[in-house]
C-alpha cells in the first residue's frame, strides 16, 4: 500500500514539472514546403533540428517542391505553409488567397555563375540559362544581373525551367546549360571545384522578399493559433541562425555534405540578407512590390496590406524579446 502511494505521488510530481504536460501531448502534424536545399530555407531546418517545432507542439514534415506546386497546395490547404514567398507574392497579386506572415530574406542571395569559357555577361549571348521557376526569385535575379551586363535576358538567352540549384550546377558541368543564378553553397562549389566564373551578385542590386512563410487566408482566419506556433518556431530558428556562427557552419556542412570552411563562407556571405525579426522595412516592401508591378505589367503596385500580414509576427517578437 505504501509503495503504491509513493508511486502515485511520484507520478503526480513528474506530471507537474514544467514542460512535461506539453511533451505528453500528441504533436500536431504540419506540412511545410521548401524549394531549395541551399541556405534560403535554413530556418525550417534549424527549427526541426533544434526541436523548436516540437517545443510548440508541432511535428513538421518538410517537403521539397517547386514554387508553383507549393502555391497550388497552399491554396487548397494541402500545405500548412510554404517558404517560397517570392512566387507566392506574385500569385497573391493575381488573386490567390494567400498571405505572407513572415519574411526571412530581404535581399536576393544569388550569384550569376557561368562555365569557365565565358568570362563576361556579354559572352553569354545565345547561351542557355537554367532556373527553377519562370518569373520566380531566382529567375528575377538572373534577369536583373544579365540586363545590367548589357544583354536582354528574354531575347539574347534561352531560359529553361526545372529542378533546383544543385541540378543547375550539374547541368553547367555537363554543358547542358551555360549559366545560372545560384546561391551558396553551390556558387562556392562552382567557383572552387569546377573553376567556373562568378560574373555578378544580386545582393546589393535590389530588395527581394525571397523566402519566409506564407499561409492560406482561410488558415490564417480559422487557425490563428497554429500559425502563431509556426511563427514562434521560425523566430527561434532565426535567432539561433543570427547568434551561432560556429554551430551553424557545422550544421550547414553536415546538411550539404561539404567542408566547414565552405559552409562558413556561405553563412557569412548570406547572413546580411536575412531579417532577424521576420519583418522587412516599409521601404523594402514598397520597392519589391514596385518591381513586381513592372514585371507583371500592373497599372500600379499592390499595397503591402493586400500581400503581407505581420500582426502575429509582431506578437511573437514581443513575446520572445526579438527586436
Amino acid at each position: 500500500m505504501r509503495l503504491a502511494i509513493v508511486a502515485l505521488l511520484s507520478s503526480i510530481i513528474l506530471l507537474s514539472l514544467p514542460g512535461n504536460s506539453a511533451l505528453s501531448q500528441p504533436l500536431q502534424k504540419v506540412t511545410l514546403s521548401y524549394s531549395s536545399s541551399g541556405i534560403t530555407s535554413i530556418e525550417f531546418f534549424i527549427a526541426k533540428e533544434k526541436k523548436f517545432f516540437q517545443e510548440e507542439g508541432l511535428e513538421p514534415l518538410l517537403i521539397q517542391m517547386s514554387a508553383n506546386t507549393a502555391i497550388a497546395a497552399g491554396v487548397t490547404g494541402e500545405l500548412t505553409g510554404l517558404s517560397s514567398i517570392g512566387s507566392a507574392i506574385r500569385a497573391i497579386q493575381r488573386g490567390a488567397p494567400l498571405r505572407v506572415v513572415s519574411v526571412s530574406l530581404r535581399r536576393p542571395i544569388f550569384w550569376l555563375v557561368s562555365r569557365p569559357e565565358y568570362k563576361t555577361i556579354k559572352d553569354l549571348k545565345g547561351k542557355v540559362l537554367a532556373t527553377a521557376t519562370i518569373g520566380g526569385s531566382q529567375h528575377t535575379a538572373a534577369k536583373k544581373m544579365i540586363s545590367l551586363g548589357g544583354l536582354d535576358p528574354d531575347k539574347d538567352l534561352t531560359t529553361i525551367a526545372g529542378g533546383e540549384e544543385a541540378r543547375h550546377l550539374q547541368a553547367m558541368v555537363s554543358n547542358t546549360v551555360q549559366v545560372a543564378a545560384i546561391s551558396p553553397p553551390w556558387v562556392l562549389l562552382a567557383r572552387d571545384k569546377y573553376k567556373m566564373n562568378v560574373l555578378d551578385n544580386a545582393v546589393d542590386k535590389y530588395a527581394s522578399i525571397q523566402n519566409g512563410l506564407a499561409v492560406g487566408v482561410k488558415m490564417l482566419q480559422e487557425k490563428p493559433d497554429l500559425v502563431k506556433k509556426l511563427l514562434r518556431a521560425k523566430a527561434k530558428a532565426a535567432r539561433y541562425f543570427e547568434s551561432n556562427e560556429r554551430e551553424m557552419s557545422e550544421m550547414l556542412a553536415k546538411m550539404w555534405n561539404t567542408d566547414v570552411p565552405t559552409a562558413l563562407e556561405s553563412y557569412r556571405l548570406t547572413k546580411p540578407a536575412f531579417t532577424v525579426n521576420g519583418i522587412p522595412s516599409d521601404e523594402e516592401l514598397k520597392e519589391y512590390l514596385a518591381l513586381d508591378a513592372q514585371i507583371l505589367k500592373l497599372a500600379a503596385p499592390v499595397p503591402p496590406s493586400a500581400v503581407f500580414d505581420f500582426t502575429m509576427q509582431r506578437e511573437v517578437n514581443k513575446e520572445l524579446g526579438v527586436r
